[in-house]
C-alpha cells in the first residue's frame, strides 16, 4: 500500500563525487562558497591527506587542526573552536571519518561557520544535520541546520587505504542508518528508496573489498552507498539501535563503528515484530528471508567482531547501559523498557545468532 501521508525536507548541500576530487575539487568548493580562510580539521590518521588538501587550498588555508577523536569529547570541541577563532577562519574543511566530521560540526554549531566535508570512511555523518558531543561520560546528540555541510566532496581514492576491518565496520555503520530509516516515524517513500539502494550497494561492495581492498570500483560503490545511507539518517529519526550505540560509546568508550556492527542484528531482531514494512524492503535488498541472521552472518563472514564482550564491555556494564538507553524518550517501532534494552544488550554481549 502506498504511503499516503509523509513529510520530506531536503537541505541545501552540494555533492561532488569523483576520483581525485579531494585535492582538485575542495578548493573550488571553497571558492564557490566565497570562503577565504579555512581551518582544516582531521584526526591523526587522516592528517597526511588533510595536509595535501591544505596545500591545495593555498592562501585559503588558515591552518590544520589534527586533534579529532572518537565521540567528540567536549574539551576537544572547545580547543577546536578556539583554534578556528584564533585563525580568523571563515569556514572549515573536515577531512576523515565520523570523528573529524563530528569535530567540524562542533565548530559549526558553536560559531556558525560553513563546513565542507571530505569523508574518508563510510560513516555518513557528512549528509546529516546531526551533531554529537561527549561530556562527563554522556554523549549528547542533536539536530541543527548549522552543522549540515554546505559541500561534500566524495573521493573514492581516499578510501583505498582504509584497512579491511575498518572498511567492514564503517560500512555496517552506514547500513544501520538505512535500517533505522526504514522504520522511523518520519520515513517517506524517498528515504525508503534510498535506504533500499544503500543497503543493496553496501552489502554488494563489502565482500568484494574484503577480498580486494584496493578495488576502486567497489570503493566507489561503498562510498555511494554511504552517501545514500547517511542521507536517510539526515532525514529521519533515530531509534533503539542508535540510542544504544550512543550510550555504549559515550559512557563506556566502546569504538563507534564496531559497536554499530555488533548491535545491528540484535536491535533489528527486537524491532522486527513491529517493522514488517522495513523487513520486506530489507529482504529484497539482501536477498534473504531472515534479515537479522543475514546481517549477523555477513559481519562474521567478513571477519568483524560479533560480541560486545570482544569490544571490551564487561558484564557489569550491561544493566547501567540498559537503564541509560531506556531512560530517555525516543522514537522506536516498539516501546523499550529497561528489561527490553537489557535483553538486547545481553544477546549482543554473547554474540550468538540473533
Amino acid at each position: 500500500m502506498f504511503q499516503q501521508e509523509f513529510t520530506y525536507e531536503t537541505r541545501p548541500v552540494r555533492v561532488v563525487f569523483r576520483p581525485g576530487a579531494a585535492v582538485t575539487a575542495t578548493p573550488d568548493e571553497a571558492a564557490r562558497l566565497g570562503l577565504r580562510r579555512l581551518l582544516v580539521v582531521c584526526g591523526s590518521r587522516g592528517e597526511p591527506t588533510a595536509r595535501e588538501i591544505a596545500d591545495a587550498l593555498g592562501d585559503r588555508c588558515a591552518g590544520v587542526h589534527a586533534e579529532a577523536r572518537m565521540h567528540v569529547p567536549v574539551e576537544d570541541a572547545d580547543r577546536a573552536v578556539a583554534a578556528a577563532r584564533a585563525a580568523g577562519a571563515d569556514g572549515c574543511v573536515a577531512v576523515g571519518g565520523g570523528s573529524a566530521i563530528g569535530l567540524g560540526k562542533a565548530i559549526a554549531l558553536r560559531t556558525g561557520l560553513p563546513l565542507i566535508a571530505v569523508p574518508s570512511t563510510y560513516s555518513g555523518s557528512e549528509m546529516t544535520p546531526v551533531w554529537g558531543l561527549t561530556e562527563r561520560g554522556t554523549k549528547r546528540t542533536g539536530r541543527d541546520p548549522a552543522v549540515q555541510p554546505r559541500s561534500v566532496v566524495y573521493d573514492p581514492r581516499l578510501t583505498l587505504g582504509l584497512p579491511v576491518p575498518l572498511t567492514v565496520t564503517s560500512g555496517v555503520n552506514a547500513l544501520a542508518h538505512a535500517v533505522e530509516a526504514l522504520y522511523a516515524p518520519d520515513a517517506s517513500p524517498l528515504t525508503s528508496l534510498m535506504a533500499e539502494e544503500g543497503v543493496r550497494a553496501m552489502t554488494q561492495a563489502l565482500p568484494r573489498l574484503a577480498e580486494h581492498p584496493r578495488d576502486e570500483d567497489a570503493r566507489g560503490r561503498a562510498l555511494y552507498a554511504a552517501w545514500l545511507c547517511g542521507a536517510c539518517l539526515g532525514a529521519t529519526t533515530m531509534g533503539l539501535h542508535h540510542k544504544l550505540c550512543h550510550v555504549l560509546g559515550g559512557t563506556f568508550g566502546l569504538p563507534h563503528a564496531e559497536t554499530h556492527t555488533v548491535l545491528l542484528p540484535y536491535a533489528l531482531a527486537f524491532n522486527a515484530p513491529a517493522a514488517a514494512g522495513a523487513l520486506s524492503v530489507l529482504r529484497r535488498a539482501l536477498g534473504a528471508d531472515d534479515v537479522p541472521r543475514a546481517l549477523w552472518d555477513l559481519t562474521g563472514r567478513l571477519g568483524a567482531s560479533r560480541s560486545l564482550a570482544a569490544l571490551g564491555l564487561t558484564e557489569a556494564g550491561l544493566a547501567p547501559a540498559a537503564r541509560s538507553a531506556a531512560g530517555e524518550p525516543y522514537a522506536n517501532p516498539r516501546p523499550v523498557t529497561v528489561e527490553d534494552a537489557l535483553a538486547v544488550l545481553r544477546a549482543a554481549y554473547g554474540g550468538g545468532p540473533p
